[in-house]
């Protein structure tokens, strides 16, 4: 063993139903909302675009997404959440899950990416803004238990990678 830093490692694992109670815990450790049956089956249908993040093999954030087909041959990502653990937050977890799902939308042709943020929310909103994402529209009452009930939707268009003819 060296005098210099021990690297520490972080990686992504896809959601199963075997590890499903680790996104269980962590949302109810990060949002104010309780998540219903759907919401988990949803995150496991988007298969790929659903992640878990450990840092150092401890279960420390996650995204979970929903593929929307907006029209024939048109889907688009919904980023139901992402959220890390306050004591690992601004060490790059978050940018990986995101970017994690960029790129598996940019080999999909997919072409939007889009969530909803609590207006008061920041820290989140400018996370967001760093990597493209645009407020689109306001809506009042969105949330039902939270206060300010209201949210932004924030929106990415994801530029496709171009072919060489």
């Amino acid at each position: 063993m060296g005098a210099g830093k021990r690297e520490i490692q972080t990686s992504l694992d896809g959601l199963r139903e075997k590890n499903l109670m680790q996104l269980k815990k962590l949302n109810t450790a990060l949002f104010p909302v309780r998540y219903n049956d759907k919401y988990y089956a949803d995150a496991l249908a988007a298969g790929d675009f659903s992640k878990l993040a450990y840092f150092s093999d401890i279960c420390v954030g996650a995204i979970a997404c929903r593929l929307e087909k907006k029209e024939v041959g048109v889907v688009r990502v919904y980023i139901m959440t992402l959220g890390v653990l306050a004591p690992y937050r601004g060490i790059g977890i978050g940018k990986m899950l995101l970017n994690h799902v960029f790129e598996l939308s940019a080999k999909q042709n997919i072409s939007q990416i889009y969530l909803h943020v609590q207006t008061n929310n920041d820290d989140a909103i400018s996370f967001y803004k760093k990597f493209g994402f645009e407020i689109t529209e306001t809506i009042q009452n969105y949330y039902t238990n939270i206060t300010p009930p209201d949210c932004y939707v924030l929106t990415k268009n994801i530029t496709q990678p171009q072919t060489k003819k």
